[in-house]
């Protein structure tokens, strides 16, 4: 990992953990500092394992290539690295966040999402950035002393990337100035916070773009009325005109120049915040406006290609048809598990805040193991 800038998150410095550990042997030689054990205790946990078998866009089911939660927070975790690195931010920090930050998602993508908030709504709701704090804080269970995996507050803070105003407000009163003070005090989080947002939103622009295209939901022909896109595209058969009629080529060579010039967009944008707030320290970062930023072309051209995807990808009638299927799985298991709760397993079923644990339980669920359970539980 490069030197670090004065603005990055220090290691030595980490606001620590709620439950105090000594250090790693040979931290203070670099080896095994406080994010880098996240990152390895995130890797190890049993809801990052379940990210392989969650949908992102299209239903596990639906075929080998597409791709799931668990890709999808890798490729997060590399374009922040890459970013971070080149800003001198805390590279395993960044990683962390990334690979941590879709714990708390439920089967089925946003449909599974939706359908349980629905469900909740009576009980407090359903924010899956909050249910991925809840996962690394509470419900793994693998230490003797603690519940959860007792990471970092860095890590913590990062992981939380949107909050009700009324989540914030309960987390608050339990952990004062903690991971939700930011919410209610308008602060930023780290800038590694920041940049894992943001490479949130350019991996699954991409990646979604890719998966529509091999669907064959989109076509390289509608990818045209993108400008984001139409210019990549134009440049590659510029360059490589041979490739004119080998699709799959130029759509992997578009999305990757597509993607370059992202990365390098946001490194430039934000040397230029930086260097117009000049923060001396992460506490000082925190207090600016968000640095770490796209220019304004290209925030625009990213928000139209979004929209594009919103209309064409995501309410695809063939994408609208399996994921109203999947809220009806979700709102069917919500109702058998709150009506029996003998049939979860018993720590769920003897739950004092039995609502909240069905969330938990059918939030934790992989595509699949929701759709067995649905096929034994619902006639």
């Amino acid at each position: 990992m490069t030197a670090l800038a004065c603005y990055a998150s220090q290691p030595a410095l980490s606001r620590g953990r709620r439950y105090p550990e000594p250090d790693a042997p040979l931290a203070g030689q670099g080896f095994r500092n406080p994010h880098q054990r996240d990152r390895d205790r995130i890797v190890h946990s049993t809801a990052f394992r379940r990210l392989v078998y969650k949908t992102q866009v299209f239903l596990n089911h639906e075929g080998d290539l597409f791709r799931t939660r668990m890709t999808h927070s890798l490729e997060v975790a590399q374009l922040g690295r890459s970013i971070a690195r080149a800003l001198h931010l805390n590279e395993d920090l960044v990683e962390a966040i990334a690979l941590a930050h879709d714990l708390g998602h439920t089967p089925f993508g946003h449909a599974g999402q939706d359908a349980l908030n629905e469900c909740m709504a009576p009980y407090g709701g359903f924010e899956h950035n909050l249910q991925s704090l809840r996962v690394v804080d509470e419900l793994e269970e693998r230490y003797p002393s603690f519940n959860g995996l007792n990471l970092s507050f860095e890590t913590r803070e990062g992981i939380l990337k949107h909050c009700a105003r009324r989540n914030a407000l309960w987390l608050e009163a339990k952990e004062p100035q903690g991971v939700a003070a930011r919410f209610l005090n308008g602060t930023q989080p780290s800038l590694e916070a920041q940049l894992c947002n943001l490479a949130d939103a350019i991996a699954y622009n991409a990646h979604d773009i890719d998966d529509g295209v091999r669907s064959g939901l989109l076509t390289l022909e509608q990818m045209q009325d993108v400008p984001l896109f139409s210019r990549y595209h134009a440049q590659v058969l510029d360059a490589h005109p041979q490739l004119q009629n080998q699709g799959r080529r130029v759509l992997y060579e578009t999305i990757r120049r597509m993607l370059s010039d992202q990365v390098y967009d946001v490194i430039a944008a934000t040397h230029a915040a930086l260097q117009t707030h000049a923060p001396q320290s992460a506490d000082q970062a925190r207090q600016c406006p968000a640095l770490v930023t796209f220019s304004e072309a290209m925030f625009e051209a990213s928000k139209t290609l979004q929209s594009f995807l919103f209309r064409n990808l995501y309410r695809h009638p063939q994408v609208s048809q399996t994921t109203d299927w999947a809220r009806e799985v979700v709102r069917q298991l919500f109702d058998v598990y709150l009506g029996n709760p003998h049939e979860m397993p018993k720590a769920y079923a003897q739950s004092e805040d039995l609502p909240r644990a069905v969330a938990d339980y059918i939030s934790g669920m992989t595509d699949r193991f929701a759709t067995r359970e649905h096929a034994r539980l619902v006639p």
